[in-house]
């Protein structure tokens, strides 16, 4: 399926990203989901070309590029590999964007270039054991004391935090009151800080060569000037992240439902039943033409929202509109294309398999579907 009216450097870049999924990270991902190890080559490589830069001006060695771009290389990496898709789409919209949009100039020019380059990565450190869904909840707290902030708290499900590359995670905390409610602040906090504990990975279902640990921090010191962006303004700061980051989930699960339409049509060409192809079966024909559906319309939503977020325009509403839809397209094609495979679909060694296990965290990272749903009735003005 193609992309709708790209620009000659919009087509040539999905097509560079597109030949680079399919030769460097196809190959590999059936072993890195085996083994949970994300392959650090596979990220060298998207560093070289240039993939964590892409909506970042060039004066902190970005590429100069715009949400739309990073958001077609996401669309095919997720098409074989949501795990490499995720560390990208981590990279850039939850390590380097905090830094990039509220970040100081020391802050921007210390870091930047080396995220940028995707020669060291960062997390994001909002979600805790008792703030998901519910991110105004946060109980970690940062106090300044003789010009440093004292950390203690923990957060979980924490992306790119624990690799050998990881940087540092950009924390969320509470760090006073103002009129009565948790004054939220965020700060920069170096990985190898003394009381700064990445826990041991998780053990998932799905996302295997993504890396993710839940954070300790026991009294943990940084200096003052590591407060990013201004106090108080973490959590509504956050949010903004959050509605550009469900723009490049959508786009990753986009990805992840046209790999699994376009195994489950070529599978249907060459398994063989009661003598003819299985895709000459009309309950067949029928199920790859919703599966079609359902890339289109996840295609069209993204590709809005990301247009309206480039030329400056409300989003937000687009934004859930696009991770509802692409989200609930992975899941749903992924369901179905294990479904036409048969007891090959429940094989880890084919991808559908892969994107069956990946796919149903789609529907709740960065703001679960009920979120998305909640946000779409509060802009009809029903919630």
């Amino acid at each position: 399926m193609e992309h709708f009216n790209l620009s000659e450097e919009e087509s040539a870049l999905a097509a560079m990203v597109r030949e680079f999924a399919e030769e460097v990270v196809a190959p590999q991902a059936y072993e890195a989901d085996r083994t949970k190890t994300l392959n650090m080559n596979v990220v060298k490589g998207m560093g070289d070309l240039g993939l964590f830069g892409l909506p970042f001006s060039e004066e902190y060695g970005g590429q100069g590029g715009d949400y739309f771009a990073l958001c077609l290389a996401l669309e095919a990496l997720g098409r074989v590999d949501q795990s490499i898709a995720m560390t990208l789409e981590a990279g850039v919209s939850l390590g380097a964007m905090p830094i990039y949009r509220f970040g100081n100039e020391d802050q921007k020019t210390e870091h930047l270039p080396e995220l940028l380059a995707g020669r060291a990565l960062a997390g994001f450190g909002l979600t805790e054991p008792e703030a998901g869904s519910d991110a105004g909840a946060t109980r970690t707290t940062a106090q300044l004391e003789g010009g440093e902030w004292v950390i203690n708290g923990s957060k979980q499900f924490i992306t790119n935090s624990g690799t050998p590359i990881t940087k540092f995670v950009t924390a969320t905390a509470v760090t006073g009151e103002q009129n009565g409610k948790k004054e939220i602040s965020t700060i920069l906090i170096p990985n190898g800080t003394p009381g700064f504990t990445v826990e041991p990975a998780y053990d998932k279902v799905g996302w295997h060569a993504s890396d993710t640990h839940p954070l300790t921090f026991n009294n943990v010191r940084v200096p003052e000037t590591n407060l990013v962006g201004e106090r108080g303004r973490g959590f509504a700061n956050f949010l903004h992240i959050l509605d550009e980051g469900r723009i490049a989930i959508a786009a990753v699960a986009t990805g992840a439902a046209e790999g699994c339409l376009e195994a489950a049509v070529e599978y249907s060409k060459t398994r063989m039943v009661f003598g003819s192809s299985l895709s000459t079966r009309q309950g067949i024909q029928f199920m790859l033409a919703r599966m079609q559906q359902r890339v289109h319309n996840a295609r069209l939503a993204w590709h809005f929202a990301a247009r309206l977020r480039d030329e400056g325009k409300p989003f937000k509403t687009e934004a859930a509109l696009a991770k509802l839809t692409a989200s609930d397209a992975a899941m749903d094609n992924a369901r179905d294309a294990t479904q036409i495979f048969g007891g090959n679909g429940f094989m880890n060694e084919y991808a559908v398999g892969r994107h069956y296990r990946d796919s149903k965290i789609l529907e709740i990272g960065e703001g679960t579907n009920e979120v998305q749903m909640l946000l779409i009735a509060r802009s009809l003005g029903v919630a």
